[in-house]
């Protein structure tokens, strides 16, 4: 099986990741199809020396391991284990410590990784835009309205758009929902005017942040503290959690509690690696990846209400409650976002999730 990593013959002190190439986006880069080849010659290697060995699954992710998505990863591999017996050696990389928010999916593309959770919007630069539509702001009131979009007939229907890039979309993972932050107060949109805020990857987000008078700058969440205590940037957007872990609060004097965007995950494998998996392995990974999405769905509201009681309670950072009128501010001045959003990738999609989510910006 060429796309199944086997662990075995190891020497001492060699660990399961270290038995086959592993690569990063700049070497990558440098070698082309000829790194890929070697690759796959080594991986091959591996399993003539033990078809019986343990199976190697890289889960590669970039948040904290104390958010939701560091702890469903925790629990996948902890149900996956013991459901093998150990057969199955699942490897959680955070904190972007085995690729950054970039590097994961031309790594999972290549096998050079198994499983990956990126944030929906950064699957647009696959040619997947419709993905962006999680970045809408003001898109979903709340987790009720955002589950019959990702648990319905949409969310599947997205996932499946995936298979043409070689990947298989395996679930929806909730994060939270979104609120800014800078070291200046941000109530109404003129308060964003001239401030360089950091966003992801998403043309949806860069529009977003134009249109509320600042200027996007796209970079990956491990390099934004030192991006905010440098002044690169000058605020964010985040989830509580993600602001909390990353410990954003040493760095940003206020945040404001806008529920403005969501941000969730979706979990993706390479397909052949997945097609290639003994049909028992396979199954006992669905069922552990079920338990998982199960956490990450429950704990995502609880999480980030609790890191917002803390980040207030810690008097670094000031949470201001953004007022119903501010709002309709906003919103208003958002309205360019969707015009923007709907042109670029016409009506259906909007129309489907606007009927899902009765959201009247979609109107």
């Amino acid at each position: 099986m060429r796309g199944v990593r086997r662990a075995c013959s190891l020497r001492s002190g060699q660990s399961a990741g270290d038995s086959v190439v592993k690569f990063k986006r700049r070497s990558l880069v440098a070698a082309g199809g000829a790194a890929a080849i070697v690759g796959l010659s080594a991986i091959r290697l591996a399993d003539r020396r033990c078809p019986r060995g343990k199976i190697v699954l890289r889960f590669s992710h970039v948040v904290d391991p104390d958010t939701p998505k560091g702890k469903a990863a925790e629990l996948f591999k902890a149900s996956l284990t013991e459901a093998t017996g150990g057969d199955v050696d699942v490897q959680v990389f955070p904190n972007s410590t085995l690729y950054k928010d970039k590097e994961e999916l031309e790594a999972l593309q290549l096998g050079s990784v198994e499983i990956i959770a990126p944030s929906l919007g950064k699957l647009g630069p696959l040619g997947l835009r419709d993905f962006e539509i999680f970045d809408l702001p003001f898109l979903f009131d709340d987790y009720t309205a955002l589950h019959r979009v990702t648990r319905g007939p949409v969310g599947l229907d997205l996932l499946e758009r995936l298979t043409p890039r070689g990947l298989v979309g395996l679930a929806f993972w909730d994060n939270g929902f979104k609120q800014v932050s800078a070291n200046r107060p941000l109530v109404l949109p003129a308060d964003f005017h001239g401030l360089r805020m950091r966003i992801q990857d998403s043309e949806v987000l860069e529009s977003q942040m134009k249109a509320l008078g600042a200027i996007p700058d796209e970079m990956a969440l491990s390099e934004v503290l030192s991006a905010l205590a440098a002044g690169v940037v000058d605020g964010t957007e985040n989830p509580p959690s993600n602001f909390l872990t990353q410990r954003m609060y040493t760095v940003q004097k206020f945040m404001t509690k806008s529920d403005h965007g969501y941000l969730g995950y979706a979990v993706i494998t390479n397909e052949r690696f997945w097609r290639e998996l003994p049909g028992d392995i396979r199954a006992a990974a669905v069922a552990a990846l079920k338990k998982a999405s199960a956490l990450a769905d429950a704990i995502a509201q609880s999480e980030n209400d609790s890191a917002l009681d803390r980040i207030a309670n810690m008097g670094t950072t000031t949470v201001i409650a953004l007022s119903d009128d501010a709002k309709r501010r906003w919103k208003e001045a958002l309205t360019v976002t969707y015009s923007e959003f709907r042109h670029r990738m016409g009506s259906r999609l909007l129309d489907l999730v606007g009927a899902a989510t009765g959201t009247s910006l979609l109107g």
